[in-house]
């Protein structure tokens, strides 16, 4: 493709949440995509590049959901501006696409009467058109086409394929828009409503509101054809996955076969990476010569940065599940599903999204509470974000696990190591839900404690392996660059200061001893020796308030320079269960189900809630219970194990 065949026009895809719209820009743009924020919010802001028949590319924007362009919300927001064209030093798009679902169109045409109003060249992607076929459900396209005033294309957006008459329109726009990009007249399906007429503002706007309605209503009496009676699966199965009772177990049992799974299933592939690990730092070790290039390579980048991604495969394990949860429509069910839990803490069912969100990462999570709407709601999810297990500490988990708990396998085929895991993810969620229900009654006001969670339910669907393939690669990609950037420079400055200064003549211990780093980690050590933790610990907590990862890198990074010899290249798992006791490996699993936030995390909440007050507290009040959660563990552990 040459530079040539780039077209500066912007198409933007708007449509509800659910409706398919993101699997339709995964469709279209494939993996030239990139993932940012817009300017000024902490909301996404996905762009790609379309290839469409006639070989030019184009610029293709997804947008963040929205139910209305009158928001409501941070995203929609967002939403209305970029479509409004009024986001500082950003242009309204060329041509709007709006994404609609075919089986649910009486809740997503609304949007698409809004951007009409807006004059904008448009057309309409009817998506989900073979699921609709399926259910008995007939379009009529022509004929919405006809009193739209706009092309409406079906799309599948899950088959390969499924967009090619969305291309092939889009491509016969491009080529009739002779005209400037910016000019509102230009290419097929410009249509304007009668403006709203002039008065009260509150009023007008209730008029709109009432006339799209009477609108949508209008167009599906004139398009739509139903089957009598519903033929849904999704019914069926709705009755058991959301029912109180079998419900709560299923998702139960859905959650602890994902723990397990990243076990039992990354072992392979970790085997390998850590292989190939070792081998280098071996390779490197025997052809280059003794001294400070050498150390800063095998002890600093390899023992480092190579300790931390070979857990890449539990973590692109643990994601596969969240994706392919989330892509089978199954998780919105599991927030319904747990609103009344929820509500026995103060929150909503709104809660559980940005929640298991922050298993990924609590960022994204933070960012999430945006659709809550209760403000004190928000707050809370915010503060007990961290306290969801993110993938960060996976790699420390993985490494105390594999270390210290035989891979044994217990009853019905249950592997302990899985269920150690389990149970750490447990006792965040549970610590999570204490957190929300003492700030609920700190916070408590007058007013109803819990609103009726509604939210709209998306029809059950196999997860498609191009949006998996898509997920996975982004969050591997995200995971390697981590490794690349901070995770690397970290080691680097770690093995500086863990080498320098050198020991004095006639020194008998590790030179790291008598470094920076060893003096740094010696009195910290006054703080953290009453809860178990070694010098070494306490240096390598220090770079882990960067990214929690890094911790696994500091300890390969010390350990191979506190070592000699040829314990040098020993792993780090073995030198740990050697040097460790039992509690206190058990104290610093504790320490890290609340370990205090990466300063990233810290500074989104400052950025969320407008303040460094929340994040503060946030800091806070989990350093506190990481500490007296270590403590408590190191010496139960103590007392029943005798170790």
């Amino acid at each position: 493709m040459t530079a040539a065949a780039l077209d500066n026009r912007r198409i933007a895809l708007l449509g509800n949440p659910n409706c398919g719209k993101t699997a339709l820009f995964n469709l279209l743009t494939g993996s030239r995509q990139k993932v940012a924020n817009y300017a000024g919010v902490t909301v996404e802001r996905k762009e790609g590049l379309l290839t469409l028949p006639s070989g030019k590319q184009v610029h293709v924007l997804d947008l963040p959901g929205a139910y209305s362009l009158n928001a409501t919300s941070a995203d929609e927001t967002v939403t209305r501006d970029v479509v409004n064209g009024k986001r500082a030093g950003e242009a309204p798009p060329d041509l709007l696409v709006c994404v609609t679902d075919a089986t649910n169109l009486r809740l997503t045409l609304r949007i698409v009467i809004e951007a009409r109003r807006l004059g904008r060249p448009m057309l309409v992607a009817l998506n989900l058109a073979d699921v609709a076929r399926k259910r008995g459900i007939h379009v009529d396209v022509k004929k919405l086409e006809a009193e739209l005033g706009v092309p409406v294309v079906e799309t599948v957006a899950v088959r390969t394929g499924g967009a090619a008459s969305l291309m092939a329109t889009i491509d016969a726009w491009l080529a009739r828009a002779h005209e400037p990009a910016n000019a509102p007249a230009s290419g097929p399906g410009v249509h304007r409503d009668a403006e709203p007429p002039h008065g009260h503002v509150g009023q007008a706007a209730i008029d709109a509101v009432m006339r799209d309605h009477h609108e949508v209503h209008r167009l599906l009496d004139a398009t739509l054809t139903e089957p009598a009676v519903s033929t849904h699966v999704d019914d069926r199965l709705d009755r058991v996955l959301l029912h109180p009772v079998w419900g709560m177990a299923i998702l139960a049992v859905v959650l602890f076969l994902m723990f397990q799974a990243v076990f039992s299933w990354a072992k392979w592939p970790m085997d390998h990476i850590q292989a190939l690990m070792d081998q280098t730092g071996q390779l490197v070790a025997r052809f280059m010569p003794e001294g400070m290039l050498r150390s800063l390579i095998v002890d600093g980048v390899i023992a480092g940065a190579g300790s931390v991604i070979v857990f890449l495969p539990q973590i692109l394990i643990l994601f596969l599940f969240i994706l392919a949860l989330e892509d089978s429509g199954y998780l919105p069910r599991a927030a319904f599903l747990l609103d009344r839990v929820m509500a026995g803490v103060g929150l909503t069912g709104r809660s559980f999204i940005p929640l298991l969100s922050s298993f990924a990462c609590a960022i994204p999570g933070i960012m999430a509470t945006r659709t809550i709407a209760d403000p004190r709601d928000r707050l809370s999810t915010i503060l007990i974000a961290p306290l969801m297990t993110c993938s960060a500490r996976l790699p420390v988990y993985a490494l105390l696990i594999g270390a210290f708990i035989p891979a044994r396998t217990l009853a019905l085929g249950v592997n302990l190591q899985g269920l150690v895991l389990f149970v750490l993810y447990l006792a965040g969620i549970v610590s999570a839900m204490g957190v929300a229900w003492v700030l609920q009654r700190l916070g408590r006001r007058s007013g109803p404690a819990h609103h009726t969670l509604m939210m709209e339910l998306p029809a059950y669907r196999w997860p498609n392996a191009r949006n998996l393939a898509i997920g996975l690669w982004e969050r591997a990609r995200i995971f390697i660059t981590r490794v690349g950037t901070i995770i690397l420079s970290l080691m680097i400055v770690l093995w500086f200061l863990s080498t320098f200064p050198g020991p004095p003549a006639g020194a008998t211990g590790p030179a790291i001893e008598y470094s920076l780093a060893g003096r740094l980690g010696h009195l910290l050590e006054y703080v953290f020796a009453p809860i178990g933790f070694n010098w070494q610990i306490a240096i390598a907590l220090v770079p882990g308030l960067a990214a929690r990862e890094v911790a696994v890198g500091a300890l390969g990074t010390v350990y191979a320079l506190s070592a000699s010899g040829d314990a040098v290249a020993e792993q780090l798992s073995p030198l740990i269960q050697h040097t460790w006791s039992l509690p206190t490996a058990c104290a610093l699993l504790a320490w890290y189900v609340f370990a205090p936030q990466c300063v990233a995390t810290l500074s989104v909440t400052k950025r969320e809630t407008g303040g460094w007050r929340q994040p503060i507290i946030m800091a806070s009040y989990l350093f506190a219970l990481a500490y007296v959660a270590a403590g408590l563990t190191f010496y139960g552990v103590r007392y029943f194990f005798g170790a």
